[in-house]
């Protein structure tokens, strides 16, 4: 994985995020999710001992609440961020490359993916086709009927499922008014689209 923030720079874009105004440890965590469209999303280990490590420098101040702590620029800070803004325009625009690369690395993976996904089911209709090829010709009884339609009721069943929790998912992530980045419009595109061909390829 592209290394996203060289040594310092993390600390410098907190200062940056926090000059938009004061913000809960969890909200820094997920305004550089969506600075990066989802491709990156630092952990909570990553972000609180920096902050803390701001806030013993004086840079940023920490206020207690009733169920999280709310992390604010100091005078300090905001002089720190001004004397740097050369630095932060600079880190601006490193980091849209490596956004660029993340994102690249994010589509190969989900094609490497999604092509295992396509030999293993082409796998598996060959393995079908080679019995149903050795084994005699099934009989048309009513039993035979009955058991093709279950099937067919058990995929439909699977797919409104799959439909269905993934819609939930969906609204829930974007239920605080977080957008749908671009890059994950575009994963699901490319993993629904992936995965239609996959199955048909299965189909007789």
């Amino acid at each position: 994985m592209t290394p996203v923030f060289a040594h310092g720079q993390l600390r410098l874009y907190l200062l940056a995020l926090l000059e938009q105004g004061p913000r809960h440890g969890y909200e820094l965590i997920t305004a550089l999710a969506d600075r990066f469209g989802g491709t990156y999303r630092p952990s909570a280990g990553t972000i609180y001992p920096r902050l803390a490590r701001l806030e013993e420098e004086g840079l940023v101040e920490r206020t207690s609440g009733d169920r999280r702590s709310t992390y604010a620029l100091t005078d300090a800070g905001r002089s720190e961020l001004d004397a740097r803004r050369e630095d932060l325009a600079e880190l601006e625009e490193n980091l849209a490359e490596t956004v660029r690369s993340l994102a690249d690395q994010v589509r190969s993976e989900v094609r490497d993916s999604m092509r295992g996904l396509r030999a293993d089911l082409a796998a598996a209709a060959q393995s079908a086709r080679a019995g149903a090829t050795s084994s005699p010709p099934p009989s048309d009884t009513a039993k035979d009927r009955t058991d093709a339609r279950v099937r067919l009721a058990e995929a439909e069943a699977e797919l409104r499922e799959f439909r269905d929790g993934l819609r939930t998912e969906l609204r829930t992530a974007t239920a605080g008014g977080t957008p749908l980045s671009p890059l994950t419009l575009e994963t699901i595109r490319t993993v629904l689209d992936q995965a239609r061909t996959s199955i048909r390829a299965t189909l007789p």
